[in-house]
């Protein structure tokens, strides 16, 4: 993939320490229990779309504003900001000024749902989310996912601000995912501050196989006033996720000045806390296992903490007071396994 974020990663001999260790690695983590506590949505009213693109809504206010948008179901199992949208939609929700466009993003592995295997429609061909740059659109690389990426590509060049809304397989605490400007990262805070209880806010540079929706060149330039953010709102077919991801539309939409401020059901609790990642570890083996079942947002406290096993090395963390962010509890060989950060200050 010409345009993935290639990044010099040495994890030898910093993170990644092969040697003769003493102590076993434990048993693999097993799958969590798949209870789909939240049905999928019923999205058939709104499949067709309203603009000549189908899952696209775009709706038009007679004032000027910025053009503002909401997309779900970057990977069709993860239907709690679908939830969001739909219930939108419904309620025929219209923008104050500006422009407002409501995005089902990957309909086709959405349509594949199955709550008996509910990991299997993460997407039909490739991960959609990977594949938002230019050079790859024009090329002749071609699955299901980059052709859904080619009907969108045209509204994101558009876009001012983007709200990207996404869920988690391993039990988490909700976070805000941005990239590396400045304007993505007020964009994050600015929204996490203004939640009950502020989600995590981390700041990275995305994945070297390929460029997120967020880490498209209009929001990742410092050249354009365009910005985004991505929303983990909790674990995959949890209500909990559903109702975080409501919260987050909301106030975004409120802060872009599209709807009008409603009163929370409880006062903000303070700043973001913020985070920066500084590694990324992938799994170099089948048979990569943490010491335990970390969550994201756990913090490891001393640095060269053993963390995780990876075949015959070691991962240990490179710095005191290290931050795990989404840690992947049963990685696949070349996946991202955990990224480490660092705790900042978010002014």
């Amino acid at each position: 993939m010409s345009c993935a974020s290639r990044r010099h990663n040495p994890e030898r001999g910093v993170i990644r320490v092969r040697t003769l260790s003493e102590t076993l690695p434990p048993p693999q983590t097993q799958l969590p229990q798949f209870r789909i506590a939240v049905p999928p949505p019923d999205l058939s009213r709104w499949t067709a779309g309203n603009c000549g693109i189908p899952g696209v809504h775009h709706f038009e206010a007679t004032l000027p504003g910025p053009h503002v948008a909401l997309t779900a179901l970057m990977h069709g199992n993860e239907y709690s900001g679908a939830h969001v949208l739909a219930d939108l939609l419904t309620r025929n929700i219209r923008p104050h000024r500006g422009r407002l466009s409501l995005i089902f993003l990957n309909l086709a592995a959405f349509a594949r749902f199955d709550p008996q295997k509910p990991t299997l429609s993460r997407f039909v061909e490739e991960d959609m989310n990977r594949l938002w740059c230019a050079d790859l659109v024009h090329s002749s690389h071609t699955s299901v996912e980059m052709e859904r990426v080619r009907e969108i590509i045209p509204i994101m060049e558009t876009v001012d601000a983007l709200l990207d809304l996404h869920s988690m397989l391993w039990p988490s605490p909700p976070a805000y995912l941005c990239g590396l400007t400045e304007k993505s990262h007020a964009l994050a805070c600015a929204l996490s501050a203004a939640h009950p209880k502020p989600p995590l806010v981390v700041q990275d540079g995305g994945h070297e196989d390929g460029p997120r929706l967020i880490d498209y060149e209009r929001f990742a330039s410092n050249r354009t006033g365009a910005t985004a953010c991505l929303l983990e709102a909790g674990q995959h077919w949890r209500p909990e996720s559903v109702t975080t991801a409501h919260i987050a539309t909301q106030l975004f939409l409120e802060q872009m000045g599209l709807l009008s401020p409603q009163p929370l059901c409880a006062t903000p609790a303070g700043p973001a806390r913020c985070a920066v990642v500084t590694h990324t570890v992938l799994a170099h083996s089948s048979r990569f296992v943490f010491t335990r079942a970390f969550r994201s947002g756990d913090v490891v406290k001393k640095a060269g903490s053993l963390v995780a096993f990876d075949g015959q090395d070691e991962i240990r963390t490179p710095y005191s007071n290290c931050l795990l962010v989404l840690p992947n509890l049963r990685p696949m060989r070349g996946h991202t396994a955990v990224r480490l950060a660092r705790l900042v200050d978010s002014a």
